[in-house]
């Protein structure tokens, strides 16, 4: 008997053979006497009488585990969008690279049955958000799972910002941009812009300079409670972005406030039992796999 009755399942919907992939898993999941609860914009693709649907936004209050069949991106949209429900998240990879989807969509049914009747592993990630001030009163707000980046937008042109930390000033900088990561984007776009990789279970952020002016500015972790805020100078000429996990956009402008600090609640993320953070490095980013003692 499954451990979940309801399984809430979101899908990249631009490739047939992720549509195909759904089929299959609804398949299974009814036989396994779970019934499958689809977003509303999969189920119109899908349409079945053995299926429920239900919007993004409101898929939390229908299930009791969510399930999502795509890539990193796809997984991230979701965490976003079930953050304020404390039910678990489990990915299945028909993307590329897919840090944050481990089952695998060819025999999945293995993978599956043991995690249905309750044998997982189960760790919880955090997630930050950012507020922008203008003028002392708000004009944007986002959340983020991986990272949220400052960058300049549609322009070429370089950002000065000062930033500080715990209201203590560390530095003004002229580059472009800044990306503030957790441990779970630690593996993404900061990875790619000379960031370290940080351990999933850390509390911990860590601030990445994008091409700064400055050879000597490098990456900083810091605490992941810390608050964190972002002058962008008033001699700017251009207005820069604020972008989440690379999916949403806030505008911001010379002279705004970007206040960035840990969002209470987080996101369950579930495993199969035999998950290795490590094995996951050595697959995904061609580490040495060979062991010799």
């Amino acid at each position: 008997m499954s451990l979940f009755r309801r399984i809430g399942i979101i899908a990249r919907l631009d490739k047939p053979q992720i549509l195909e992939t759904v089929g299959r898993l609804t398949d299974f999941l009814i036989k396994q006497g779970v019934e499958p609860v689809l977003e509303t914009d999969l189920a119109t693709m899908m349409p079945s009488p053995k299926t429920s649907a239900a919007p993004l936004k409101e898929l939390g209050d229908h299930c009791d585990l969510v399930m999502v069949v795509g890539g990193d991106g796809s997984f991230l949209g979701a965490a976003r969008a079930i953050i304020d429900y404390d039910i678990p998240v489990l990915g299945m990879n028909r993307g590329t690279l897919g840090f944050l989807t481990d089952i695998s969509p060819i025999d999945f049914e293995q993978e599956l049955e043991p995690i249905l009747r309750g044998e997982y592993l189960e760790e919880k990630r955090f997630m930050i958000e950012a507020k922008i001030k203008r003028q002392n009163r708000p004009s944007g707000e986002g959340i983020a799972l991986n990272d949220l980046v400052l960058h300049p937008g549609k322009s070429a042109r370089m950002i000065r910002f000062d930033l500080f930390i715990d209201d203590q000033f560390v530095m003004n900088q002229k580059s472009d941009g800044l990306i503030v990561a957790t441990p779970t984007g630690s593996t993404a776009y900061a990875l790619s812009a000379g960031g370290p990789i940080m351990l999933p279970k850390l509390e911990a952020l860590v601030l990445v300079p994008m091409h700064p002016h400055t050879l000597s500015n490098r990456p900083i972790v810091i605490d992941a409670d810390a608050n964190i805020r972002i002058v962008v100078c008033e001699s700017n000429l251009t207005y820069p972005s604020v972008s989440c996990d690379g999916q949403l956009n806030i505008t911001a402008a010379p002279g705004d406030e970007i206040h960035i600090t840990r969002r209470k609640g987080g996101i369950r993320l579930i495993h199969p039992k035999n998950h290795d953070f490590y094995d996951v490095c050595r697959t995904k980013l061609g580490w040495q796999s060979g062991y010799r003692q």
